[in-house]
């Protein structure tokens, strides 16, 4: 989508650092999961766990962007008149939550 509330990437410096420190445990995790599967000693709740964890890890970075999207965008659509489109894009991110 385009329009007028399309302007950027709005973190704090903190939560910036926070995302990208957990989206590179992340990375190390799924890349630990990788091994896993080449092993056919690793026991399958293992891996299950372990994809959990990845999955919870990236609930939180989508839960501090999403943060930041309300904070910066959200309650200011209406002093930018693009309410609808704001409504329209957070009823697409909600379908994947």
């Amino acid at each position: 989508m385009t329009g007028s509330c399309h302007d950027g990437l709005h973190l704090d410096p903190a939560v910036r650092a926070d995302a990208s420190r957990r989206l590179k445990s992340i990375r190390g995790h799924v890349e630990g999961i990788l091994g896993m599967l080449e092993r056919d000693s690793v026991y399958c709740v293992d891996v299950l766990k372990q994809t959990k964890a990845v999955t919870g890890a990236l609930d939180k970075v989508g839960a501090l962007v999403l943060r930041s999207h309300l904070r910066h965008h959200v309650v200011t659509a209406a002093q930018r008149g693009d309410t609808d489109q704001i409504v329209e894009e957070l009823m697409e991110i909600l379908k994947y939550r």
